[in-house]
């Protein structure tokens, strides 16, 4: 039997859910299975509510057999989880929706398939706001257990499970359990083989530019084929394809998107890592720790846009933001004393950063050049969005336990 530490509070998040309820109607948390979305949607309804329906449940199902009948009598919140098993409620949610004056709200959870993405855009176009759910932020693990979780990734029990040996035993039946069980029940007929294999191959390509043509030929499928597989992993949120910038420059410009696996821990199943030893051996872990500081980057920021930057002439920039109209530009730099490099001046000149982040291992933050400023990795804990700015921390923002 596994054992686990006593769950981590996720108050940023219930506050985030709160405001997207206090703004709408309806409300969809996606995110991959495990990742949480139950555990936060209990908690904002009475235990054993008639307001809760999970549609994996057989007695909930047969209550929606007339989901009219049963939901409009319903007060308050109403939550339905994985609600990409019945399609056939989003036009009833719209009607219900609509109702003058409002009876419910409705928050909705779903495993990202794109049924429930294209099913909730046509019949609740306009109606409905979506929030991802996903890992452990570095915010709720704390500064002090920021290596645990790059090493075990951010998946509640795979982070809070006794012992590495046992979070990896959760991760590698996670991988197992999510092929050969729940893709296809999410309406996705890839064979599990298939699709482990070649989530398996972008863990090799974790952090690189994407090759279609080469994962086709490894693969032996044709490359539309292989870009399907990359889409239905990036829709699961099981991976992330960060696309590149380009625009009119005098330079030749990387126009093909590179990938990662979402979650550090995860890579690491995939890559065989099993301890901290074996990571720090392995020749991605320098590529893992950029994978991990981009996703709790973009995490803290919430872009309007993400990129990465390349040039075929050698300039590069791990990841480009669009906020409120300004770029800025992160660069991950995983040793102790980051300097200025050509990749960086291109960057803040053609790109025309507001400020450029270098992210790195140490405990200082300093600055390194005009408009180009070295943040400590830990400080991602402090839920500031502005130490990724260029902008002085809040006086009010505490060290991250």
């Amino acid at each position: 039997m596994v054992a686990y530490a006593p769950v981590i509070p996720r108050t940023p998040l219930l506050a985030g859910v709160a405001r997207a309820l206090g703004r709408g109607r309806i409300v969809a948390l996606v995110g991959p299975r495990q990742s949480g979305k139950t555990t936060l949607a209990r908690s904002l309804v009475p235990p054993g509510s008639t307001n809760y329906f999970d549609l994996e449940h057989p007695r909930h199902l047969a209550r929606l057999a007339e989901p009219l009948t049963a939901l409009e009598p319903l007060r308050g919140l109403v939550v339905i989880d994985e609600i990409q098993r019945r399609p056939d409620l989003f036009p009833v949610l719209r009607v219900l929706a609509d109702r003058r004056p409002l009876r419910a709200r409705f928050l909705v959870l779903g495993s990202a398939s794109p049924a429930l993405l294209q099913q909730s855009s046509e019949s609740l176009a306009g109606r409905l706001e979506t929030l991802f759910v996903g890992g452990f932020s570095p915010g709720e693990a704390g500064e002090r257990r920021l290596s645990a979780l790059w090493r075990r990734g951010g998946f509640p029990r795979a982070f809070l499970a006794a012992s590495d040996a046992a979070s990896l035993a959760w991760r590698q039946q996670f991988i197992q359990t999510y092929m050969e069980r729940d893709v296809p029940q999410l309406g996705i007929t890839i064979p599990a083989p298939t699709l482990l294999r070649f989530w398996t191959m972008v863990a090799h390509y974790h952090g690189g530019v994407w090759n279609a043509a080469e994962a086709a030929r490894s693969m032996g499928v044709s490359e539309p084929t292989a870009r399907r597989y990359l889409d239905v992993l990036t829709g699961l949120f099981l991976a992330r394809q960060l696309q590149p910038w380009h625009e009119n420059l005098k330079k030749r410009q990387v126009k093909s998107p590179k990938v990662y696996v979402r979650d550090a821990g995860i890579l690491h199943a995939l890559l065989g890592i099993g301890s901290e030893r074996e990571l720090l051996s392995h020749p991605k872990a320098g590529p893992s720790w950029e994978g991990a500081a981009i996703e709790w980057a973009l995490d803290l920021l919430r872009p309007d846009a993400a990129h990465f930057w390349a040039t075929h002439q050698g300039a590069e920039l791990d990841l480009l933001v669009v906020r409120k109209g300004a770029r800025y530009g992160i660069e991950v730099k995983r040793e102790d004393a980051p300097r200025v490099t050509p990749s960086m001046r291109a960057a803040l000149s053609d790109l025309r950063l507001a400020h450029l982040t270098v992210l790195y291992p140490g405990a200082d933050r300093y600055a390194l050049a005009p408009n180009i400023t070295v943040v400590p990795m830990a400080w991602l804990a402090r839920r500031d969005p502005r130490v990724l700015l260029g902008l002085p921390p809040r006086p009010s923002s505490p060290p991250a336990r």
